[in-house]
Protein backbone atom coordinates (compact mmCIF):
# COMPACT_ATOMS: atom_id res chain seq x y z
CA UNK A 1 0.00 0.00 0.00
CA UNK A 2 1.05 2.89 -1.08
CA UNK A 3 2.33 5.55 2.12
CA UNK A 4 0.01 8.80 1.20
CA UNK A 5 -2.78 5.93 1.17
CA UNK A 6 -1.83 4.44 4.64
CA UNK A 7 -2.25 7.86 5.59
CA UNK A 8 -5.63 8.47 4.38
CA UNK A 9 -6.89 4.66 5.74
CA UNK A 10 -5.58 6.57 8.79
CA UNK A 11 -8.94 9.00 9.17
CA UNK A 12 -11.31 6.43 6.90
CA UNK A 13 -14.12 7.86 8.66
CA UNK A 14 -13.65 10.90 6.68
CA UNK A 15 -14.01 9.19 3.23
CA UNK A 16 -16.72 6.68 3.45
CA UNK A 17 -19.06 9.01 1.37
CA UNK A 18 -18.87 9.98 -2.54
CA UNK A 19 -15.07 10.75 -2.40
CA UNK A 20 -12.94 11.09 -5.78
CA UNK A 21 -9.42 10.47 -5.48
CA UNK A 22 -7.45 12.48 -8.18
CA UNK A 23 -4.33 11.26 -9.37
CA UNK A 24 -4.54 8.18 -7.15
CA UNK A 25 -2.08 5.67 -6.57
CA UNK A 26 -2.43 1.99 -8.36
CA UNK A 27 -2.42 0.31 -5.05
CA UNK A 28 -5.65 -1.04 -3.03
CA UNK A 29 -7.24 2.17 -1.30
CA UNK A 30 -10.34 2.03 -4.04
CA UNK A 31 -10.88 -1.54 -2.16
CA UNK A 32 -10.60 -0.21 1.32
CA UNK A 33 -12.56 3.03 0.07
CA UNK A 34 -15.52 1.02 -1.16
CA UNK A 35 -17.79 4.37 -2.42
CA UNK A 36 -14.74 6.02 -3.73
CA UNK A 37 -13.78 6.50 -7.36
CA UNK A 38 -10.40 7.80 -8.81
CA UNK A 39 -9.86 10.07 -11.51
CA UNK A 40 -6.00 9.08 -13.10
CA UNK A 41 -3.85 10.79 -15.69
CA UNK A 42 -1.44 7.81 -15.84
CA UNK A 43 -2.03 4.74 -18.36
CA UNK A 44 0.03 2.80 -16.43
CA UNK A 45 -1.85 3.18 -12.99
CA UNK A 46 -5.48 3.06 -14.85
CA UNK A 47 -4.53 0.00 -16.61
CA UNK A 48 -3.84 -1.62 -13.35
CA UNK A 49 -7.01 -0.16 -11.38
CA UNK A 50 -9.18 -0.61 -14.17
CA UNK A 51 -8.51 -4.06 -14.00
CA UNK A 52 -9.08 -4.54 -10.49
CA UNK A 53 -11.54 -2.54 -9.97
CA UNK A 54 -13.33 -1.90 -13.35
CA UNK A 55 -16.06 1.30 -13.99
CA UNK A 56 -14.48 3.01 -10.52
CA UNK A 57 -11.68 4.90 -12.54
CA UNK A 58 -11.96 7.80 -14.99
CA UNK A 59 -9.32 8.14 -17.08
CA UNK A 60 -7.95 11.55 -18.93
CA UNK A 61 -7.31 15.57 -18.56
CA UNK A 62 -10.87 16.56 -17.34
CA UNK A 63 -12.43 16.17 -13.95
CA UNK A 64 -15.44 13.25 -14.39
CA UNK A 65 -18.90 14.45 -14.47
CA UNK A 66 -20.18 12.47 -12.07
CA UNK A 67 -21.24 14.18 -8.43
CA UNK A 68 -18.64 13.60 -5.60
CA UNK A 69 -19.38 14.89 -2.08
CA UNK A 70 -15.45 15.24 -1.16
CA UNK A 71 -12.07 14.81 -3.41
CA UNK A 72 -8.25 14.05 -2.29
CA UNK A 73 -5.65 15.48 -4.68
CA UNK A 74 -2.25 13.24 -4.86
CA UNK A 75 0.02 15.94 -4.91
CA UNK A 76 1.47 15.77 -8.54
CA UNK A 77 5.05 16.89 -8.86
CA UNK A 78 4.42 19.82 -11.19
CA UNK A 79 2.94 22.98 -9.58
CA UNK A 80 1.18 23.86 -12.20
CA UNK A 81 -1.16 21.02 -12.89
CA UNK A 82 -1.12 20.69 -8.82
CA UNK A 83 -3.12 24.02 -9.54
CA UNK A 84 -5.12 22.63 -12.57
CA UNK A 85 -6.36 20.09 -10.79
CA UNK A 86 -7.41 21.78 -7.21
CA UNK A 87 -9.21 24.34 -9.41
CA UNK A 88 -11.60 21.66 -11.19
CA UNK A 89 -12.14 19.87 -7.69
CA UNK A 90 -12.92 23.41 -6.25
CA UNK A 91 -15.17 24.16 -8.79
CA UNK A 92 -17.58 21.50 -7.74
CA UNK A 93 -17.14 21.66 -3.83
CA UNK A 94 -18.38 25.40 -2.75
CA UNK A 95 -19.17 24.69 1.24
CA UNK A 96 -17.31 21.22 1.18
CA UNK A 97 -14.37 19.60 1.90
CA UNK A 98 -11.15 19.11 -0.34
CA UNK A 99 -7.92 17.13 0.98
CA UNK A 100 -4.42 17.40 -0.31
CA UNK A 101 -1.81 14.56 0.65
CA UNK A 102 1.67 13.63 -0.33
CA UNK A 103 5.19 12.88 0.85
CA UNK A 104 7.08 15.58 2.63
CA UNK A 105 9.70 15.14 0.03
CA UNK A 106 7.27 15.85 -2.92
CA UNK A 107 6.76 19.25 -0.91
CA UNK A 108 3.47 18.58 0.39
CA UNK A 109 3.96 21.95 2.80
CA UNK A 110 4.33 23.94 -0.45
CA UNK A 111 1.28 22.61 -2.33
CA UNK A 112 -1.22 23.03 1.13
CA UNK A 113 -0.83 26.79 0.55
CA UNK A 114 -2.41 26.34 -2.89
CA UNK A 115 -5.34 25.66 -1.29
CA UNK A 116 -4.93 29.43 0.79
CA UNK A 117 -7.53 31.04 -2.12
CA UNK A 118 -10.59 28.28 -1.32
CA UNK A 119 -10.27 29.13 2.48
CA UNK A 120 -7.97 28.27 5.42
CA UNK A 121 -6.40 25.09 5.08
CA UNK A 122 -5.52 22.87 8.05
CA UNK A 123 -2.59 19.79 8.39
CA UNK A 124 -5.27 16.88 9.43
CA UNK A 125 -2.61 14.42 9.97
CA UNK A 126 1.14 13.31 9.50
CA UNK A 127 2.83 10.29 9.48
CA UNK A 128 4.16 7.43 7.13
CA UNK A 129 6.87 11.05 5.85
CA UNK A 130 3.53 12.29 4.46
CA UNK A 131 1.39 14.55 5.44
CA UNK A 132 -2.62 15.45 4.96
CA UNK A 133 -4.27 18.69 4.58
CA UNK A 134 -7.80 19.60 4.07
CA UNK A 135 -9.70 23.25 3.10
CA UNK A 136 -13.49 23.86 3.31
CA UNK A 137 -14.19 25.61 0.08
CA UNK A 138 -15.37 28.58 0.81
CA UNK A 139 -14.33 30.59 -2.11
CA UNK A 140 -15.15 28.37 -5.17
CA UNK A 141 -13.42 29.52 -8.53
CA UNK A 142 -15.01 29.41 -12.11
CA UNK A 143 -13.43 26.27 -13.55
CA UNK A 144 -10.64 27.60 -16.13
CA UNK A 145 -10.27 25.29 -19.34
CA UNK A 146 -7.04 23.24 -19.57
CA UNK A 147 -5.98 25.21 -22.88
CA UNK A 148 -5.67 28.16 -21.14
CA UNK A 149 -3.14 27.39 -18.65
CA UNK A 150 -1.25 25.85 -21.77
CA UNK A 151 2.27 27.56 -22.74
CA UNK A 152 2.84 28.10 -26.28
CA UNK A 153 6.66 28.46 -27.68
CA UNK A 154 8.99 28.36 -30.79
CA UNK A 155 11.64 26.22 -31.80
CA UNK A 156 13.62 27.09 -34.80
CA UNK A 157 13.92 24.38 -37.52
CA UNK A 158 16.19 24.36 -40.59
CA UNK A 159 12.19 24.27 -42.45
CA UNK A 160 10.76 27.55 -39.77
CA UNK A 161 9.67 27.70 -37.00
CA UNK A 162 7.36 25.00 -35.00
CA UNK A 163 5.09 26.00 -32.48
CA UNK A 164 4.82 23.63 -29.42
CA UNK A 165 1.50 23.73 -27.15
CA UNK A 166 2.84 22.56 -23.46
CA UNK A 167 0.27 21.40 -20.63
CA UNK A 168 0.62 21.58 -17.21
CA UNK A 169 2.49 18.72 -15.74
CA UNK A 170 4.37 17.80 -19.40
CA UNK A 171 7.76 17.43 -19.09
CA UNK A 172 9.77 20.59 -19.79
CA UNK A 173 6.50 22.71 -19.60
CA UNK A 174 6.65 26.00 -21.63
CA UNK A 175 10.27 25.02 -22.85
CA UNK A 176 12.41 23.08 -25.07
CA UNK A 177 15.18 20.83 -23.12
CA UNK A 178 18.54 20.61 -24.05
CA UNK A 179 18.03 16.60 -25.03
CA UNK A 180 15.34 17.14 -27.29
CA UNK A 181 17.64 20.15 -28.91
CA UNK A 182 20.43 18.01 -29.46
CA UNK A 183 18.05 15.18 -31.33
CA UNK A 184 16.81 17.92 -33.20
CA UNK A 185 19.15 19.06 -34.72
CA UNK A 186 20.20 15.10 -35.94
CA UNK A 187 17.37 14.21 -37.46
CA UNK A 188 18.86 13.73 -40.95
CA UNK A 189 17.92 10.78 -43.36
CA UNK A 190 15.38 9.06 -41.36
CA UNK A 191 14.32 5.69 -43.19
CA UNK A 192 10.98 6.23 -44.81
CA UNK A 193 7.49 4.11 -43.20
CA UNK A 194 6.16 4.20 -40.03
CA UNK A 195 7.81 6.80 -36.96
CA UNK A 196 6.87 6.35 -33.38
CA UNK A 197 8.03 9.34 -30.83
CA UNK A 198 8.28 7.50 -27.60
CA UNK A 199 7.94 9.12 -24.90
CA UNK A 200 6.51 12.63 -26.93
CA UNK A 201 5.68 14.81 -24.38
CA UNK A 202 4.27 18.08 -25.86
CA UNK A 203 5.08 16.27 -29.66
CA UNK A 204 8.12 18.06 -30.31
CA UNK A 205 10.01 15.17 -32.02
CA UNK A 206 7.12 13.91 -33.79
CA UNK A 207 5.73 17.34 -35.08
CA UNK A 208 9.28 18.26 -36.14
CA UNK A 209 9.51 14.88 -38.03
CA UNK A 210 6.00 15.04 -39.75
CA UNK A 211 6.82 18.22 -41.37
CA UNK A 212 10.57 17.27 -42.42
CA UNK A 213 8.78 13.70 -43.61
CA UNK A 214 5.33 14.14 -44.94
CA UNK A 215 4.74 11.18 -46.42
CA UNK A 216 6.14 9.33 -42.94
CA UNK A 217 3.62 8.32 -41.34
CA UNK A 218 4.02 9.76 -37.42
CA UNK A 219 2.34 8.17 -33.97
CA UNK A 220 3.00 9.91 -30.66
CA UNK A 221 2.89 7.73 -27.61
CA UNK A 222 3.13 8.75 -23.90
CA UNK A 223 1.87 7.04 -20.64
CA UNK A 224 0.96 10.63 -19.84
CA UNK A 225 -2.77 12.01 -20.39
CA UNK A 226 -1.51 15.55 -20.46
CA UNK A 227 1.07 14.68 -23.03
CA UNK A 228 -0.72 13.81 -25.21
CA UNK A 229 -2.79 16.20 -25.10
CA UNK A 230 -0.36 18.31 -25.61
CA UNK A 231 1.06 16.40 -28.66
CA UNK A 232 -2.59 16.63 -30.43
CA UNK A 233 -2.61 20.67 -29.69
CA UNK A 234 1.24 20.82 -31.07
CA UNK A 235 0.48 18.81 -33.97
CA UNK A 236 -3.10 20.95 -34.65
CA UNK A 237 -0.87 24.42 -33.87
CA UNK A 238 1.20 23.09 -36.90
CA UNK A 239 -1.43 21.35 -39.31
CA UNK A 240 0.03 18.32 -38.99
CA UNK A 241 -1.13 14.70 -39.10
CA UNK A 242 -0.05 11.97 -36.84
CA UNK A 243 -1.98 9.34 -34.54
CA UNK A 244 -1.72 10.19 -30.92
CA UNK A 245 -1.41 7.25 -28.23
CA UNK A 246 -1.79 6.84 -24.33
CA UNK A 247 -0.49 3.63 -23.43
CA UNK A 248 1.97 2.15 -20.49
CA UNK A 249 5.12 2.07 -22.47
CA UNK A 250 6.84 0.48 -25.76
CA UNK A 251 4.09 -2.79 -25.40
CA UNK A 252 1.60 0.31 -26.72
CA UNK A 253 2.92 0.88 -29.49
CA UNK A 254 2.35 -0.37 -33.21
CA UNK A 255 4.78 -3.05 -34.75
CA UNK A 256 6.01 -2.64 -38.35
CA UNK A 257 8.15 0.80 -37.65
CA UNK A 258 10.84 2.40 -39.57
CA UNK A 259 12.35 4.48 -37.05
CA UNK A 260 11.86 5.13 -33.00
CA UNK A 261 12.63 8.60 -31.79
CA UNK A 262 12.84 9.05 -28.29
CA UNK A 263 14.17 11.11 -25.34
CA UNK A 264 12.84 9.09 -22.68
CA UNK A 265 11.90 10.06 -19.19
CA UNK A 266 13.71 8.50 -16.11
CA UNK A 267 11.79 10.55 -13.12
CA UNK A 268 8.34 9.32 -12.41
CA UNK A 269 7.20 11.80 -9.63
CA UNK A 270 9.87 12.16 -7.13
CA UNK A 271 11.29 8.73 -7.90
CA UNK A 272 14.02 8.11 -10.13
CA UNK A 273 13.02 5.45 -12.99
CA UNK A 274 14.47 3.91 -15.68
CA UNK A 275 12.40 0.78 -15.95
CA UNK A 276 10.39 2.77 -19.07
CA UNK A 277 13.57 2.94 -20.95
CA UNK A 278 15.24 -0.22 -20.12
CA UNK A 279 12.13 -2.06 -21.74
CA UNK A 280 12.19 0.53 -24.76
CA UNK A 281 15.40 -0.79 -25.41
CA UNK A 282 14.73 -4.42 -24.43
CA UNK A 283 11.64 -4.80 -27.32
CA UNK A 284 12.60 -2.24 -29.39
CA UNK A 285 13.59 -4.76 -32.22
CA UNK A 286 9.69 -6.62 -31.57
CA UNK A 287 8.35 -3.30 -33.11
CA UNK A 288 11.27 -2.34 -35.65
CA UNK A 289 11.14 -4.07 -39.25
CA UNK A 290 14.35 -5.32 -40.46
CA UNK A 291 16.85 -2.35 -40.94
CA UNK A 292 14.81 -0.25 -38.84
CA UNK A 293 16.53 2.47 -37.07
CA UNK A 294 17.06 3.57 -32.91
CA UNK A 295 17.75 7.38 -32.57
CA UNK A 296 17.45 8.15 -29.06
CA UNK A 297 18.68 10.97 -26.94
CA UNK A 298 19.76 10.83 -22.94
CA UNK A 299 21.73 11.74 -20.12
CA UNK A 300 25.82 11.12 -21.08
CA UNK A 301 25.78 9.55 -17.67
CA UNK A 302 23.42 6.85 -18.35
CA UNK A 303 24.58 3.85 -19.66
CA UNK A 304 22.29 2.92 -22.37
CA UNK A 305 24.94 2.01 -25.10
CA UNK A 306 25.34 -1.12 -24.26
CA UNK A 307 21.63 -2.11 -24.00
CA UNK A 308 21.30 -1.02 -27.20
CA UNK A 309 23.98 -3.17 -28.54
CA UNK A 310 22.91 -6.33 -26.37
CA UNK A 311 19.41 -6.21 -27.83
CA UNK A 312 19.34 -3.69 -31.08
CA UNK A 313 22.55 -4.07 -32.98
CA UNK A 314 25.37 -1.82 -33.11
CA UNK A 315 25.35 1.27 -31.57
CA UNK A 316 26.69 4.45 -32.61
CA UNK A 317 27.27 7.51 -30.76
CA UNK A 318 25.69 10.22 -33.23
CA UNK A 319 26.27 13.86 -31.15
CA UNK A 320 27.21 14.60 -28.04
CA UNK A 321 27.22 18.01 -26.32
CA UNK A 322 26.06 19.71 -22.87
CA UNK A 323 25.80 16.59 -21.00
CA UNK A 324 23.53 14.57 -23.43
CA UNK A 325 24.70 11.43 -26.46
CA UNK A 326 22.57 10.95 -29.55
CA UNK A 327 22.83 6.85 -30.45
CA UNK A 328 21.30 5.58 -33.26
CA UNK A 329 21.39 1.59 -33.87
CA UNK A 330 19.38 -0.33 -36.87
CA UNK A 331 18.20 -3.79 -36.51
CA UNK A 332 20.06 -6.40 -37.60
CA UNK A 333 18.86 -9.30 -39.01
CA UNK A 334 19.36 -12.43 -36.53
Amino acid sequence: MDPRSEVLLRQAELFQGSVLLAGLPADDLLGKLPNAHGWCWHAGDQAVLDARFEGRCHFGVNVPEQAFETAVLFVPKARDLTDYVLNALASRLAGRELYLVGEKRSGIEAAAKQLSPFGKPRKVDSARHCQLWLVTVENAPQAVTLESMAQRYKVDLEDGPLTVVSLPGVFSHGRLDRGSALLLQHLDKLPSGEVLDFGCGAGVLGAAVKRRYPHNNVTLLDVDAFATASSRLTLAANGLEGEVLTGDGIDAAPMGLSTILSNPPFHVGVHTDYLATENLLRKARQHLKNGGELRLVANAFLRYQPLIEEHLGVCAVKAQGQGFRVYRAKREKK
